[in-house]
């Protein structure tokens, strides 16, 4: 039960990231970096807020230079290679490679020790990945309109960043999930540093626009990689690698209800097949007695 527990913890993440399209888009022009850096301070915060009342809690950040490595490349280091991938590509064409990360996330789970992929796991993954590319695509036919790019490149290596950083925090599963806060500091350094040497400071014009900022550091930024990390590091993994294929369609659903965009019926069907295809990887964890 522990473990259907943190699956469904680290699976709020997954809700949480569904409105990260839309508090960008209400964020209004603040630069990618910026926006990072200030988001980043807000989910930081976040979990140092509470050192005070738990004792000891602030010890978490003393860990192995290995866990460090692998939390800054992991946040830091997938943020800047996806903001360098959608200045050098279509978007589109780099959410699609994006995406690649739950299926290459339900791969490299199979070399954890206690794991193996089964076909089910495969399945349900596969079917993850075509309502995603279906819901992005809109059902049409999608090529590199000009060629291959080093943007493409780029976004191949966030997948790979992301999956390795989301199944390597498994092998640190005694790591306590307080050290993401550090994480998220460390990236606010490393943000702050790209702003001033490749942006200039925009900052949000509006109430509503300083009101997205504080919703993205507080949830998709924020609560999302804390919940993420307890996920991955005590529930099931591959479960949760299928189930991320949710993700963009519950986003253009949040946008669509709020008026940034419009339906269409690729959502419909992107739905059933990411519906589908995470009740036949969750196989295990729903019929486990």
């Amino acid at each position: 039960m522990s473990a259907r527990r943190a699956t469904l913890n680290g699976f709020t993440a997954v809700l949480m990231w569904a409105v990260l399209a839309l508090v960008t888009a209400a964020s209004g022009q603040v630069p990618p970096f910026q926006l990072a850096a200030m988001t980043f301070f807000i989910g930081g915060l976040l979990g140092a807020v509470t050192w005070p009342f738990r004792p000891g809690a602030i010890g978490a950040l003393v860990q192995d230079w290995r866990v460090w490595v692998l939390g800054v490349v992991g946040l830091f280091g997938y943020h800047f290679v996806y903001f360098s991938a959608i200045r050098s590509a279509p978007t589109v064409e780099v959410s699609l490679i994006a995406y690649l990360w739950p299926l290459f996330l339900v791969l490299f789970s199979a070399f954890l020790p206690g794991e193996r992929l089964k076909s089910h796991h495969l399945a349900g993954v596969m079917l993850g990945l075509a309502g995603a590319v279906l819901v992005i695509t809109k059902g049409a036919a999608q090529g590199f309109q000009d060629g291959f790019k080093s943007g493409h490149a780029l976004a191949f290596a966030c997948a790979l960043i992301w999956a390795g950083y989301s199944v390597l925090s498994r092998r640190f599963g005694k790591v306590p999930t307080d050290v993401v806060t550090g994480f998220c500091l460390a990236t606010v350094v490393l943000s702050l540093i790209c702003h001033v040497l490749f942006e200039e400071t925009v900052w949000p014009e509006s109430t509503r626009e300083w009101l997205a900022v504080l919703g993205m550091g507080l949830l998709p930024v924020g609560a999302a990689f804390y919940t993420w990390d307890y996920g991955v590091k005590h529930g099931y993994i591959m479960v949760l690698g299928a189930s991320s294929y949710a993700s963009p369609v519950l986003s253009t659903l949040v946008l669509a209800g709020t008026g940034f965009a419009t339906l269409h019926w690729s959502v419909v069907v992107a739905c059933l097949l990411i519906t589908v295809g995470a009740m036949i990887a969750a196989k295990d964890m729903l019929f486990s007695v």
